[in-house]
């Protein structure tokens, strides 16, 4: 246990180093493309990706966790997911390669036709490479996962500023996606070196297909429920609005899902062995949502009291009325990242068809919340969806509660010290950006320091400071090497 122990927290300092190294091209790439592109491209590729969206997770089926959580897999049940999710993922392809004049219709924009076929191979690209990752998770392999990772993000970006400078208009972004999915798809297959056998029959696969499927749809209604605002907006407000709507979108939520995600990939394999042992289990939760919670917090309360400053330098011109969205962003992100580890114990614990009872509900109220608010345009979309995540942080709590060996308490009480702080960051942010009149980049620059000077005084208070020894500690372990 001791040696797991430590591989979790080497390779938890090697999947934050990649992480950190992504968010740094993904957000470089931002800024130069919302330089090279209008709102309305950025609108026709969001519309593709909804979709798109969608058929991952059926592409997927749930089997990538399915492999990573059990604990014996093997060779014939990795073979039999390996083409599952290849087949699947060809399947969709052709689907959507044949109806993508539907998906333009139903946005009303036949733009959108030419780009959904090209994005198309994606799924087919992403299907071959998933049962490849999921070995190398298997096998802890994080640094060679944060190489892929940030490998393609990099390739992908380049690409579409050339592609961009050279007027391909949404037909780069379109390329950017198709060639972060090649290049995952060829580093995963030369770092596993492992080629598949033929299905073949009798092999136990049930318990595989019915926490995947149970996986699935969960995954599914999670998706629909964080993507029916971009949905309703796409299809009511039009490519313009729904464009500037993705920017700020993806301004707030790319740095915040390079960190939240590739924490699932270490935790997941680590809780797996500890569920036999609650207490030590309870604990690792505890200090894991501080570990994750208080840097997104930082982030969120940073941007929520910066964001006309941030936006207007980070974005530039032609953007404008995107600081109110990236307010309401930065608090779902913060939110979204304080129930996130309640996910993990839905996975280790196997419980897909509770999470996805749990699932619909919150779904259900997503969807009504949003298209209530899209009375008020798109910033009544973006108050909707954060009165959502506002909503179903304590049910999460409180239903998961009832069903597995979590610490509830500590975890609302370590949220509310969390919450604390980041809104007394995000109020001395703000302060600071109303105290300059001139350039906007200077107004950033004091916003963020009169943040950091209240986020330095919180420490003053003891629960904080505790909470910060252990951020410390987690952070601290990262980066120690075994010797």
């Amino acid at each position: 246990m001791e040696e797991l122990g430590r591989r979790a927290a080497r390779g938890a300092g090697v999947t934050v180093a990649g992480q950190v190294a992504r968010v740094v091209v993904q957000m470089l790439s931002v800024v130069v493309l919302a330089r090279l592109l209008t709102p309305s491209d950025y609108g026709v590729i969001a519309m593709v990706l909804v979709v798109v969206g969608v058929g991952e997770v059926v592409r997927d089926l749930g089997l990538s966790t399915a492999a990573v959580r059990t604990r014996t897999l093997t060779e014939a049940q990795r073979s039999i997911l390996f083409w599952a999710n290849a087949l699947i993922g060809a399947t969709l392809m052709t689907a959507l390669v044949v109806g993508a004049p539907l998906v333009g219709a139903i946005f009303g924009r036949d733009d959108v036709v030419p780009v959904a076929r090209l994005v198309a191979v994606v799924f087919l690209l992403n299907g071959l490479a998933a049962q490849l990752r999921a070995d190398l998770q298997r096998r802890l392999r994080f640094g060679s996962l944060a190489a892929v990772d940030v490998g393609s993000q990099v390739t992908g970006a380049v690409v579409a500023i050339v592609l961009a400078v050279g007027g391909a208009g949404v037909g780069a972004l379109a390329a950017q996606q198709v060639t972060q999915s090649f290049v995952v798809l060829v580093a995963c297959a030369a770092l596993c070196r492992w080629v598949p056998s033929r299905p073949r029959r009798g092999v136990p696969m049930g318990e595989l297909w019915r926490f995947g499927g149970s996986l699935a749809a969960s995954q599914i209604a999670v998706y629909i429920g964080n993507n029916v605002d971009a949905l309703v907006i796409g299809t009511r407000l039009g490519p313009t609005a729904l464009g500037l709507y993705d920017r700020a979108y993806r301004l707030v939520m790319t740095p915040v899902s390079q960190v939240r995600s590739p924490t699932t990939t270490i935790a997941l394999p680590v809780l797996s062995r500890l569920v036999e042992e609650p207490e030590r289990l309870r604990r690792y939760l505890v200090r894991a949502q501080l570990a994750l919670a208080y840097p997104v917090m930082i982030g969120a309360a940073m941007l929520v009291g910066t964001a006309g400053s941030a936006t207007e330098v980070l974005l530039g011109d032609g953007w404008d009325g995107a600081a109110p969205l990236v307010r309401f962003m930065a608090t779902s992100a913060l939110l979204q990242t304080l129930a996130y580890v309640c996910y993990w114990v839905y996975l280790v614990f196997g419980l897909s068809s509770l999470l996805l009872r749990y699932t619909l509900v919150t779904v259900a109220l997503k969807v009504v919340l949003v298209v209530v608010g899209s009375t008020w345009g798109v910033v009544g979309v973006a108050a909707a969806y954060t009165l959502a995540h506002t909503l179903e942080w304590p049910l999460s709590l409180v239903w998961l509660s009832r069903h597995a060996p979590i610490p509830g308490r500590r975890l609302a009480v370590g949220a509310l010290h969390i919450l604390g702080v980041g809104a007394v960051v995000a109020l001395g942010a703000h302060v600071g950006t109303l105290l300059v009149d001139g350039p906007a980049w200077l107004a950033l620059l004091v916003g963020l320091a009169a943040g950091t000077v209240l986020l330095v005084a919180a420490l003053v208070l003891a629960p904080i400071r505790r909470d910060a020894a252990d951020v410390v500690d987690v952070v601290r372990a990262a980066l120690v090497r075994r010797r």
